[in-house]
């Protein structure tokens, strides 16, 4: 008979479903994800409680159970929940398309905003603006477009009988510098109001951000979520390699192209919803697995991570420099700066680059 021992935290435990499914859990992992929940949830009250006309996060949900006054149900749910719900969906996006990246590269730098995905997604934004004129819908769909595009074209060039993780983040950094080129000529050749207008898109920004892009955003999460979570398996074999997931029955290059669309499609209406915020998918997936000492890929700790992230920086962007409000995207780039020079020494250390 074996005895547990005190004091140690109980691992991942295999629950058998009424279907015969058979699925893993982790305590400490569950136990991350609620409390990281928890805190993007709290922030956003709070977030929504700041600005011109406070309210304390009493008021915040009282006015959300539909108990508040008329002026308080309009600042809350048309002015200010927007942006908040907002945040929390780009933050879920872009770590769970960080996860899935990141663990089919087998690479803690294969992100898609450094291998190329953020920046095909500024292509198509740019040239919307800048050469068709387009308004914000059709900016939107630049970037949705222009990311679909980019993915495909990553995925073809770094094809050579299969996808190996290095190469596609060899070609997808090659993909990102041209990108990053051809954004620059197009400033270049803006007039000065669409140059403006492009440079404020590139920030990355949650200002002005209403239900119109809160909608599509949902829905977009609500389909590609479940489909990457139900290839969870797939993509915990697929991090192991190629040949380990053969030999343990997955269809390695159906699995890993399903989730690839899915990843670039998630980063692809996050961008179009907010512009290219950068570092939240590099840094939410490796965070999540430091807080919740599980291997793999922690889909759902990622997506957690992602909106506790992205709402913590839009909190500091509004609240951090008295009256001058960063845009979003700024801290993410600071923040994701530091967070990428430390890991890359500690790599470094480690023997890995």
């Amino acid at each position: 008979m074996s005895v547990p021992s005190r004091g140690r935290t109980p691992g991942p435990r295999a629950v058998r479903t009424p279907g015969g499914f058979s699925v893993r859990l982790d305590p400490r992992a569950l136990l991350a994800m609620l409390l990281l929940a928890v805190v993007a949830l709290a922030v956003g009250i709070v977030l929504i409680g700041s600005g011109d006309f406070p309210m304390s996060p009493a008021d915040v949900v009282r006015t959300l159970l539909g108990n508040g006054t008329a002026a308080q149900e309009f600042i809350v749910t048309d002015l200010r929940m927007p942006r908040v719900v907002v945040a929390l969906l780009v933050g879920v996006a872009l770590g769970v398309s960080g996860a899935v990246f990141q663990s089919l590269s087998r690479n803690p730098l294969g992100s898609p905003d450094v291998i190329g995905f953020g920046q095909g997604a500024t292509v198509g934004a740019l040239t919307v603006i800048v050469v068709f004129k387009g308004g914000a819908a059709a900016v939107a769909g630049g970037a949705l477009v222009g990311c679909l595009l980019t993915g495909v074209a990553v995925y073809f060039l770094a094809w050579k009988r299969g996808v190996h993780g290095y190469r596609l983040v060899l070609v997808g950094i090659g993909a990102a510098a041209m990108l990053t080129a051809f954004n620059h000529y197009l400033l270049t050749k803006a007039a000065l109001v669409d140059a403006t207008r492009a440079t404020v898109w590139m920030t990355g920004s949650l200002d002005g951000r209403g239900w119109e892009q809160a909608w599509p955003l949902l829905i977009g999460c609500l389909v590609l979520l479940p489909l990457v979570l139900g290839h969870g398996r797939a993509l915990r074999m697929l991090e192991m390699g190629d040949d380990s997931a053969y030999a343990l029955g997955v269809s390695v290059e159906r699995s890993r192209l399903v989730l690839m669309l899915a990843a670039v499609m998630l980063i692809a209406v996050a961008t179009a919803a907010a512009g290219p915020i950068a570092f939240v998918a590099l840094s939410a997936p490796q965070l999540a697995r430091r807080v919740t000492g599980s291997p793999g890929p922690n889909v759902g700790a990622a997506a957690c991570m992602g909106a506790a992230l992205l709402v913590v920086a839009d909190w500091v962007a509004q609240q951090a420099f008295g009256d001058s409000q960063l845009p979003v995207g700024v801290v993410t780039g600071v923040l994701g700066g530091c967070y990428l020079l430390w890991l890359l020494v500690t790599e470094r250390k480690a023997g890995r680059i």
